[in-house]
């Protein structure tokens, strides 16, 4: 699939937005700790991958009932769920100058029902030609995302037959249905239910 550009200028993939404030001090710290033990690029984007995939659980799986939005926020509590996490990443990278954008994914259960949008990031490393999709929600049994540039290793690949759906356009903030939904919820299980199940 190619991923296509929602803004032709690349800056738009390195701005500072209401969701993705890696102007905060904590993005910038933790940017910088990072950065501190893995100073080249493509080192960089993995290790703020691990961190974010690996030290932020995903609200869900931990029975954590706050909902954030803001990648301060993610990184402030500890919790999120994938499009917190996704906009997490993704703000990690732009402190960096590493363009990332935000991206999604319809998922379904296995019989079709229940469809849901899922939250990715897309990098753009220096020397690349192509964004890579990333997915950063968090392993579990039967999940098992990792870093990389060439084959994907989504949590999900999508099964067409059931509906589900790679879009291929790249945000630079969060898509306004899936911001409103994040933003309108008092708590995870609110939001449980409000999620958008298309884009």
């Amino acid at each position: 699939m190619e991923l296509v550009q929602q803004h032709p200028d690349i800056s738009a993939y390195l701005a500072v937005g209401e969701a993705v404030d890696h102007d905060h001090p904590l993005v910038g710290e933790v940017s910088t700790r990072l950065s501190d033990v893995h100073p080249d690029a493509y080192a960089y984007a993995e290790a703020a991958f691990a961190y974010v995939r690996d030290t932020i659980p995903h609200s869900q799986d931990s029975g954590d009932l706050r909902v954030t939005w803001r990648a301060s926020d993610v990184l402030v509590q500890g919790t999120g769920i994938c499009y917190a996490k996704s906009v997490a990443y993704a703000a990690l990278l732009r402190a960096r100058a590493i363009p990332a954008a935000l991206c999604y994914q319809r998922l379904a259960e296995d019989d079709g029902t229940n469809p849901v949008i899922h939250g990715l990031v897309a990098v753009l490393l220096p020397g690349e030609r192509e964004w890579a999709r990333q997915d950063v929600r968090g392993n579990k049994p039967g999940v098992d995302a990792r870093f990389s540039l060439r084959e994907e290793r989504l949590a999900w690949t999508v099964r067409p037959e059931l509906g589900e759906v790679d879009y291929p356009l790249l945000y630079a903030e969060p898509h306004p249905a899936v911001l409103g939904a994040l933003k309108a919820a008092p708590d995870r299980p609110y939001l449980w239910r409000t999620l958008p199940a298309e884009l």
